[in-house]
């Protein structure tokens, strides 16, 4: 007979069991071993149909084929930008993925993209050697312009989003900002002063409560009154 050890949204540690019996499937950051279902990491247990899956509630972001994320211009060489993803991987944007546009050869690739500036960039590929390649050619990957940049652990990401877009959604709409979130924590906020302010204290509010049920209520209710107080 299977059951569920642990409950949904429950803090789990490492090598806690989380599942007996084969109804269940391990998921993201879950391992069986014989007839159960354990923990690999600290984190909020969730059911997805019959796969149990981990949240980590902190760690470094891995970078992944595919993932949307801001970084920051850090070097320019003859041919590419070094990018700043807040790891510890180096991370390059080739000028034939920056840009749609030809660029002469010797062109000053500083009025394109200057040191300090941030981008909304996508990671083509990561190395072995943790090397990462960059692409700016989509239209929702552009230079950051404006605003303000903040950072989150980039495990709370999932949480600041919310399911389909739920809870940045909503901050979106009470505070009036654009927000584009970077899978490696990196937001990017755009609106009156007073907006971003309001976002920026939802987004660190959702970072430290987001182990916590009902969320959602909480941060409406917390975007409610600082609209009122400010």
């Amino acid at each position: 007979m299977s059951e569920l050890i642990a409950k949904e949204r429950s803090i789990v540690i490492p090598g806690e069991a989380l599942a007996e019996g084969m109804d269940y499937l391990p998921g993201q950051n879950t391992y069986r071993e014989e007839e159960k279902i354990y923990s690999n990491v600290v984190g909020l247990l969730s059911l997805s149909g019959r796969a149990i899956k981990i949240t980590p509630l902190s760690g470094p972001y891995v970078p992944k084929d595919g993932d949307k994320i801001i970084g920051r211009i850090t070097d320019i060489t003859m041919t590419s930008w070094r990018v700043n993803t807040g790891t510890a991987y180096s991370a390059m944007l080739n000028v034939r993925d920056a840009t749609t546009r030809f660029v002469k050869n010797g062109e000053d690739l500083s009025k394109i993209f200057s040191i300090g500036e941030f981008i909304v960039t996508k990671i083509t590929k990561v190395t072995s050697q943790k090397l990462i390649d960059l692409t700016m050619k989509s239209p929702d990957l552009y230079k950051v312009s404006g605003g303000r940049v903040i950072k989150i652990n980039s495990q709370k990401v999932p949480r600041v989003i919310g399911k389909q877009g739920s809870m940045v959604s909503l901050i979106k709409n009470k505070t009036g900002c654009n927000i584009t979130v970077g899978q490696n924590g990196f937001i990017w906020l755009k609106g009156e002063p007073k907006g971003e302010l309001i976002a920026e204290r939802a987004i660190k509010l959702i970072e430290q409560k987001s182990h916590q049920e009902g969320l959602t209520s909480k941060i409406e209710t917390f975007l409610e009154e600082e609209s009122k107080n400010n």
